[in-house]
């Protein structure tokens, strides 16, 4: 690429970060009442991906988070040479334009939660080896549950690993290879989009940009329409019709019900005894992975081809009984299922729930105290989700048009954020969606594959993106392991 085409559209990603395009019609939608401002500074907690002052809701005698509206993800590949002055001035450079938005605004839905990841190839690149001689990527938190099982020749399993494509995913999916992603979350569009493009123009120059991506979530617990519902129609997606009035997310049901989701730490690298080696003063404490895919969701073949009994069945499981009309059901430690049962529906009924298929590997499978002191029930959920709705198709801005086979059609889809205790732990659960499970258990060869005769909830879905990132603690957001180069 000439380095005029390269300027070109680096100048056009910079202005990405502030265009709202049909996003702008989310303004109608006010700040959520459920995240009200907060008086008096508390200093935010030392992760990043735990976002404080969220509120929960009651919906159908459940307890619900209330995620924030908007969303921005920017993803980037650096310009810097990799020498220590370098790091280390970058480093300085980017903590101090995230400590000028903190000081602006809140690290809450209210003000504004900024998530900085980095991907395997930031650290081979720029930290390939640390003043004390060790090398990458040696320094890196280690998955003692994946070496076990692994018991690779190539030494341990690292927590951060490559993502790669499941049996469900089509053949074309983009395995990216980003250096570092930025989350912009807020109930507040337009902050949203003034911190993105603060930190990008402040660090103008380290960055290259190679994705913009927007979103939302929710906005219908306060009453009336919800954003997935306003916007699909106003973009004329087929099937937006059919949308719930109140729907938290595109395909109808509420997904951020307080019992599926991994509460507090539980994400974090050190807090499950053993599974790590970061326990107890790693240099990752407080720090966690992060797993960011696009993915495309049929919305006319969702409403038009299922009833709303057969959409419970495929998202929860077959056999459960839901008032019609009904968007939040309980998925408590008492609504679990067993891999036996799941291939029991799969074998007799032909259909598997999303939920209830996940549930096997993503729910904690006895109590056990972690190594804060906090006992965790038998059932808890583990992954932590900060997925959205989306009309990118498949980004709001690319650097890569062709590869990334982008489009200026809305489409509807969802930029998929999960956080993890290590990525082998993200890649069992979606592991589990395809069918494939840790004891070897498989479910019917027609529910993992793309569109199949069976019609299962992943004929729905066509990923198109998928990478893995390592999310530092706060006090190591900015280019981790610099000081120590």
């Amino acid at each position: 690429m000439s380095s005029t085409r390269r300027a070109f559209l680096q100048r056009a990603g910079a202005l990405a970060l502030g265009a709202s395009g049909i996003y702008d019609l989310a303004d109608v939608i006010p700040a959520n009442p459920a995240h009200a401002s907060s008086t008096g500074r508390r200093a935010p907690p030392p992760e990043q991906h735990v976002l404080g002052e969220m509120r929960l809701v009651r919906d159908n005698g459940i307890d619900v988070v209330v995620p924030p509206l908007h969303h921005q993800v920017v993803t980037a590949r650096l310009r810097i040479d990799p020498t220590r002055s370098s790091l280390r001035a970058a480093q300085a450079e980017l903590e101090a334009a995230l400590q000028q938005l903190e000081e602006r605004y809140r690290p809450s839905p209210s003000g504004l939660a900024v998530v900085v990841a980095w991907g395997l190839s930031y650290f081979s690149t720029y930290v390939p080896m640390l003043a004390d001689s060790t090398a990458f990527p040696l320094y890196l938190p280690v998955d003692k549950r994946a070496s076990i099982n692994t018991r690779s020749a190539d030494g341990p399993v690292l927590a951060l690993t490559d993502a790669i494509a499941f049996p469900s995913d089509p053949p074309d999916l983009v395995l990216e290879q980003n250096d570092v992603v930025f989350h912009f979350q807020s109930d507040h569009l337009e902050q949203v989009s003034a911190g993105a493009q603060e930190v990008i123009r402040r660090l103008d120059g380290m960055f290259e940009l190679t994705s913009v991506r927007k979103g939302f979530v929710g906005g219908g617990f306060g009453g009336g329409a919800s954003l997935p519902k306003r916007l699909a129609t106003a973009a004329g997606v087929p099937g937006a019709a059919s949308i719930p009035e109140r729907a938290e997310l595109f395909l109808g049901f509420t997904s951020t019900q307080h019992a599926s989701l991994g509460s507090g730490r539980i994400v974090n690298f050190e807090t499950i005894p053993g599974l790590t080696d970061q326990w107890p003063r790693g240099y990752f404490r407080h720090g966690t992975t992060m797993h960011l895919s696009h993915i495309f969701e049929d919305l006319e073949r969702w409403y038009s081809r299922f009833d709303f009994s057969e959409r419970v069945e495929r998202m929860f499981r077959p056999g459960l009984a839901v008032k019609p009309g009904t968007l939040t059901v309980s998925e408590g430690p008492h609504d679990l299922e067993s891999t036996s049962r799941l291939v029991r529906d799969g074998r007799t009924r032909l259909a598997v729930g999303h939920s209830a298929s996940m549930q096997p590997a993503n729910r904690v499978r006895r109590s056990f105290v972690d190594n804060y002191g906090v006992r965790v029930a038998k059932g808890a959920a583990i992954l932590q989700r900060a997925d959205f709705n989306t009309l990118d198709n498949p980004f709001f801005w690319t650097a890569q048009a062709t590869q990334d086979r982008h489009h200026d059609t809305p489409a509807a889809g969802l930029h998929f954020i999960a956080f993890a205790p290590t990525s082998d732990t993200l890649t069992r659960v979606r592991l589990a969606m395809d069918g494939h499970y840790p004891d070897g258990t498989t479910l019917p060869t027609w529910w993992g594959g793309p569109h199949q005769a069976g019609e299962g909830f992943n004929a729905i879905l066509t990923p198109t993106h998928r990478q893995n990132f390592l999310v530092p603690p706060r006090r190591h957001r900015s280019f981790p392991l610099a000081e120590r180069v």
